[in-house]
Formats: structure tokens, C-alpha cells, sequence
């Protein structure tokens, strides 16, 4: 019997609503009492089958299938009419499945969202719906928890893919499931659909969002609030996430928000904690304090700025000024070294804009300025050149690589390369999956900075704690409990992140840190519990245990 917390609505729909409803839905696991219980008799064939030999059945159909976007449709399909076996499946093989329901495999499910598209899931907000929002997000049937929103100007590294950037709320929130537990009843993804300046879309028969240009200035931005207002008023409490914003807009709603409601930006500051964990990590490799490391960025957009902004932060914890700290954080974007002097700096850029002679290239930026980490976030692939990994290996014993731009396309480099072009001396990280490398004897397992070692364990503790905002104290919490699950093992072998296989676990401590962050700072919305810890994992949902009658 699950958890009373587990349990859906006390009166479930019957008989056909049921099997239609993915929710509630068990297919033919449900056992012979509940189908006469739940008026089943008949609707289902006879053999009562165990959740355990129906993810047996669905593993041996996808592992069949060789195309990874057949897959994902295929998972789409089992996340339409049974969540709890779907959830089983990635949660039992997180390993397997996170790249088929997030990057890299989502990036050309949202490209081709409109030809594989079967059934509407979350909500899809319009331009049109201007002065109406509240009465359509009454539409959705359950309490909202967490939202995830894009408008998908800026898809992974893909750029505008309009209303079909839906894939990417959705693998979010599948993920927040899988890994942290949060339950699915409690997710809502929505596309926030203002049009799209992608020309081929407007000509794609099968896109299937608004057919014209962005909308841009005060009627964007009135419609964007038009929405965080209406969804606090209908969802009370709930957890708004932006997700995939241009870097013109997510900058400046995250700072309009942050401080008003309960709200963060994954791109910025779940990254940043990623990038700074992998940090952590690697220093323990090579030695390193914090304060003492030069890190140089390939790009100068939103992850940038997030890492630089909390690594900063971090480096002021050991002691250092936050002036000095800047200074030891060097951008480069597409027009070379981000100095001072240059007419061009966006506003998050100018922090880290240096006393420095312009420099036009990576390459040379490396040679000159000698870091002695190089963090790629700039989604334009293969930038980290034979040149660019060599310099890095003849400047530092161990130097620190993070490819973490995705998908795979846009890898500044892959794992065999950055091990192979540094003689296996890398501290190597990416932001998208690549196989154990053998070089000189030795195999490596690299490991992704994937976000999702990070944001569902923030989001659990968010809910978990009721917290009236998420802060940085609370992701710079979530980069330390990271680090410290990182084993000697791993680091032996070139991982710098725990196995995925443990995700639950780190989530569930991640969870308890950020809920220890709100109850210590006042904002959380409940009393604290005698045990944070147990509080957290008594609200974690395990696809294992539902039970209707």
C-alpha cells in the first residue's frame, strides 16, 4: 500500500476514464480486486502482470528500436498513458533513459516537435490570450507545484524553436520526477507561445504554434506577468522555473522576480551549481583552493555569467574580495576578450570585463592568459581545438576542461579528444553523455555537468519546505552537497560527479540542504522538522506504490 502522500485523489475516475487517465492508469498490473473494485472486469485481458514484467516489456521494445528519436516517442507514448511504469523505467534506468527523454535526444525532439507530435501535454499560453490568462490556467485539473515555462527563443544550443520548445519543460519536469520524486500530479509544464522569428517554422505545415513574429517590448512583457501573477493566484505557492530564455529576457526577468516570488533560472544558476560542484571535484584532483584558479569561459551568455557569479561567491567563502574574485574570471564571446572599452557589453557582461588589450580568438586568449580551467558554454562545437587542450596540458599538471555546452553537436570537444590532446591529464566534464575513454592504459569515465544533478533536488526542498524564494545561499548548498558525493572512486577514474544511479540520494540531500537554507532564513513556510532529512524523503513519490481502491 503506498504512502498516504503517494495516493492519488481519494475518489479516482472507473472503469474506461480510468485507463485513459495516464496519472492513474496501471494497465494490466492492476490486480484482480481493484478491477472488480474500479470497474475493470472485462476491460483489461486476464493475466495480472507486475510493474516489474511490464518495464521488462517496455525495455525490450526500446532497446529493439535503433533511432533515439523512435525511443523517445516510444517513452512519450508510455508517459501519455501510464506514468507510474514510466516512471519506474527511468527511474530505474536513469542511466539509459535520461539522454532519450533529455539531451541530448530532446533538442531534435523539439526541432521535429511538430512531426512527432500525438497528444497535447502541459499548457501552450498564447500571445492571444492577453487578459485572460488566469481563466486558462484554470483549465489545468490539478494544483500546480512547479511550473516549468519557456518561451523557446533559445532552445539548449539550438536557438528559436518557438512552441515546440514544449519538449523542454516537459523532459524537466520528467526529471524532477525520476530523480528527486516530486510528484508528477504536481508538475505543470507550459510554452509560453508570443510567435517565432524562425522563418522555416512559419513555412513548416506541421509547427504548432502561432504563425508569426515575436512579440517583443511592453506586450511581452505585460503578458509575462500577466502569467507569474495568474499563476500564483491560481496555483498558490507554487514554484515557477524559467527555462530557455534568450539571454536578453532571462537576465532581466530573473532579476525583475527573484526577489518577489519563488522562482530561479536553471540556465543561470542550476548550471553555475553543476559548473561549481564539477569544481569542487576536480580540485581534489589537483590540489587547487578555489581562490587560486583562473578560469576562463567560452561565452559570456547566461551559464557564463551564472558560473562566474557563483564561483565568485564561493571564492569570497575561502576569503578572497569579490573584486579580486572577478578577476580571476576571464569571458570570451563572439567577438573575442570580453575588456573594457568595448561599446558592446550587455549589462551582465560588464563585471568581468577586464584592463586588458582586445584579444580576438580562444586560442590566443588561452595562450595569453593561462588559465587554469576552461569552461565552454557558448554552444558552437568543436572550439576546444588540439591547440586550444595542448596549451592547456603544456600551462597546467592537471588542467580543468568542461565542455558543457549541448547537444552532442555543439560539444566544444568531445571526451576522447580531451583526454587524448592532454595525454589523460584533463579534469574533464560535458554537458552531454560520451562513452569511457582508453588512453595510455588507463580508462576514463566521464561524467556530464548535467543540470539534473542539481535542479530537482532544489525544486524537492523548495516544495518540500514551502520556501517563499530560492536564493543563491541555497544552490551554492547544492553545490557542496554534490562535490561531497563524489567518491575517491569516481575521482580515480576521471568522474567528477556521482554515478546517475544514485541521483535519488543526492537529490534527497540537496532537498534537505536548500530546505535547511529556507527554515534558517526565514522564508520557508512551515515549521522546521525535527528531522529535514526524513521530512524530504517522506514526500518523495516512488513510482513503485500506487494503489487505488
Amino acid at each position: 500500500m503506498a504512502p498516504k502522500s503517494q495516493r492519488a485523489t481519494p475518489d479516482p475516475p472507473r472503469g474506461i476514464a480510468l485507463l485513459h487517465d495516464p496519472l492513474l492508469n496501471k494497465g494490466t498490473a492492476f490486480t484482480e480486486d481493484e478491477r472488480d473494485a474500479l470497474g475493470l472486469r472485462g476491460l483489461l485481458p486476464a493475466h495480472v502482470h507486475t510493474q516489474e514484467e511490464q518495464m521488462a516489456r517496455v525495455l525490450q521494445q526500446l532497446r529493439r528500436m535503433a533511432d533515439p528519436l523512435d525511443k523517445f516517442v516510444a517513452l512519450n507514448a508510455l508517459h501519455d498513458r501510464n506514468e507510474a511504469l514510466f516512471f519506474r523505467v527511468i527511474s530505474d534506468h536513469v542511466d539509459e533513459m535520461q539522454p532519450l527523454i533529455y539531451t541530448p535526444t530532446v533538442g531534435l525532439a523539439c526541432q521535429r516537435f511538430g512531426q512527432i507530435f500525438q497528444r497535447p501535454r502541459g499548457m501552450f499560453i498564447t500571445a492571444n490570450d492577453r487578459g485572460r490568462v488566469a481563466s486558462v490556467l484554470r483549465n489545468w485539473p490539478r494544483k500546480a507545484g512547479i511550473i516549468v515555462m519557456t518561451d523557446g527563443e533559445r532552445i539548449l544550443g539550438l536557438g528559436d524553436q518557438g512552441a515546440q520548445g514544449m519538449g523542454i519543460p516537459v523532459g524537466k519536469l520528467s526529471l524532477y520526477t525520476a530523480c528527486a520524486g516530486v510528484h508528477p500530479s504536481l508538475c505543470l509544464p507550459v510554452a509560453i507561445d508570443v510567435g517565432t522569428n524562425n522563418e522555416t517554422l512559419h513555412a513548416d505545415p506541421f509547427y504548432i504554434g502561432l504563425r508569426q513574429r515575436r512579440i517583443t517590448g511592453a506586450a511581452y512583457d505585460e503578458l509575462i506577468d500577466e502569467l507569474v501573477t495568474a499563476a500564483r493566484e491560481v496555483f498558490p505557492g507554487v514554484l515557477i522555473q524559467f527555462e530557455d530564455f534568450a539571454n536578453h529576457n532571462a537576465f532581466r526577468l530573473l532579476t525583475k522576480y527573484r526577489d518577489r516570488i519563488c522562482t530561479f533560472n536553471d540556465d543561470i544558476q542550476g548550471t553555475a551549481a553543476v559548473a561549481l560542484a564539477g569544481l569542487f571535484s576536480a580540485l581534489r584532483v589537483s590540489g587547487g583552493k578555489l581562490a587560486d584558479q583562473k578560469l576562463l569561459f567560452l561565452g559570456a551568455g547566461e551559464a557564463a555569467t551564472g558560473i562566474a557569479d557563483l564561483t565568485v561567491a564561493a571564492m569570497a567563502a575561502q576569503g578572497l574580495a569579490p573584486a579580486a574574485a572577478r578577476e580571476r574570471c576571464w569571458l570570451v564571446d563572439s567577438r573575442g576578450l570580453v575588456v573594457k572599452g568595448r561599446n558592446d557589453l550587455a549589462e551582465h557582461k560588464q563585471p568581468y570585463a577586464k584592463n586588458h588589450e582586445p584579444i580576438g580568438d580562444f586560442h590566443s586568449a588561452v595562450r595569453t592568459i593561462k588559465p587554469t580551467a576552461i569552461i565552454g558554454v557558448a554552444a558552437v562545437g568543436g572550439t576546444f581545438t588540439r591547440e586550444v587542450l595542448e596549451e592547456m596540458a603544456r600551462i597546467n599538471t592537471r588542467p580543468i576542461v568542461f565542455a558543457l555546452s549541448n547537444p552532442t553537436s555543439k560539444s566544444e570537444c568531445t571526451a576522447e579528444q580531451a583526454y587524448q590532446w592532454t595525454g589523460g591529464r584533463a579534469l574533464f566534464a560535458s554537458g552531454s553523455p560520451f562513452d569511457p575513454v582508453k588512453v595510455e592504459g588507463q580508462t576514463f569515465v566521464p561524467r556530464q555537468g548535467n543540470n539534473s544533478y542539481i535542479f530537482p533536488g532544489v525544486g524537492l526542498g523548495a516544495i518540500v519546505s514551502k520556501a517563499q524564494r530560492v536564493t543563491d545561499d541555497m544552490f551554492m548548498a547544492a553545490a557542496r552537497i554534490l562535490a561531497e558525493r563524489v567518491d575517491d572512486a569516481d575521482l580515480a577514474q576521471g568522474s567528477l560527479y556521482p554515478a546517475l544511479s544514485r541521483i535519488r540520494e543526492v537529490s534527497a540531500a540537496i532537498a534537505a540542504a536548500v530546505a535547511e537554507s529556507a527554515y534558517a532564513s526565514g522564508i520557508a513556510g512551515k515549521p522546521r522538522p525535527a528531522d529535514v532529512l526524513a521530512d524530504v524523503q517522506s514526500q518523495m513519490y516512488d513510482p513503485r506504490y500506487s494503489s487505488y481502491v
